[in-house]
């Protein structure tokens, strides 16, 4: 799978550059995220800009991965869904249950708001 890893303060934006998204490729990407979990940046944004399809099992993989973050403090947002896609997602019924934004810097923002909260406890 190509991936581009950027690496800021306080998350990793994971930039997936291919077209279609299986559940095999989910299974090889959850075993690089989980590792970020023992990390001191541990916040993740994945970038689906690039995907046009993807599967069920995928999608389902995605919602497992981020109900994994949240329980070990941390956050994880999936950002820049294509118009189709999107829709492919919000048909599954996926889109409801990810933290999802239109755009990376809103992605960012959340995740810097999430952090914050971390921090003051709340």
């Amino acid at each position: 799978m190509k991936v581009k890893i950027d690496t800021r303060e306080k998350f990793h934006v994971i930039t997936i550059h291919e077209q279609d998204l299986a559940a095999n490729m989910t299974e090889k990407m959850e075993d690089c995220l989980v590792a970020l979990l023992n990390d001191n940046v541990k916040n993740v944004i994945i970038n689906i800009k690039d995907i046009k399809n993807i599967d069920n099992a995928a999608a389902e993989r995605l919602i497992h991965l981020q109900q994994l973050f949240y329980e070990q403090n941390a956050s994880f947002v999936v950002c820049e869904a294509q118009p189709e896609l999107k829709k492919e997602l919000d048909a599954s019924g996926a889109l409801d249950l990810l933290n999802y934004t239109p755009t990376e810097s809103e992605a960012s923002d959340i995740v810097l708001m999430e952090e914050l909260e971390r921090e003051m406890g709340l």
